[in-house]
């Protein structure tokens, strides 16, 4: 039976454990958290992320987080027990759910997704970096 994409995002959003963006902070500035994990595109990272994110795109999250594959990203993929904390812009929407859901199938043992995404960080007033943007 195939799934639709609201099913997918359903059946993760019921696996995830969500935290809030007071809570994330908590953490983050306790060291508490191993990984912030941004998994939108580089251009939206590069117009604002949380501080000490690495971004690895939803599409590559795969190829990133396996030690085996031939592209691992370090961050990621040294150890499967680091506690992550997944976003992306809203939510928690589609790409965050679905990336901890992903990584989660993939073995990661403690996997969190950021409730309300970098939206809900910035509007409760938490720091948001950008990349500089090269002058035209």
């Amino acid at each position: 039976m195939a799934l639709t994409l609201v099913q997918m995002v359903a059946a993760a959003r019921a696996e995830a454990r969500e935290v809030s963006p007071a809570e994330a902070a908590q953490a983050h500035d306790a060291a508490q958290l191993d990984l912030i994990l941004d998994v939108r595109e580089p251009r939206e990272y590069g117009e604002g992320h949380v501080p000490d994110a690495v971004n690895i795109p939803r599409g590559l999250l795969e190829i990133r987080a396996d030690p085996a594959s031939p592209a691992p990203d370090p961050a990621l993929s040294a150890d499967q027990s680091a506690r992550i904390l997944v976003y992306c812009t809203k939510g928690p929407g589609a790409r965050s759910l679905l990336a901890a859901q992903t990584l989660t199938n993939m073995g990661y043992e403690n996997v969190e997704v950021l409730g309300g995404g970098l939206n809900a960080w910035a509007e409760a007033g938490l720091p948001v970096e950008s990349e500089a943007q090269p002058v035209a």
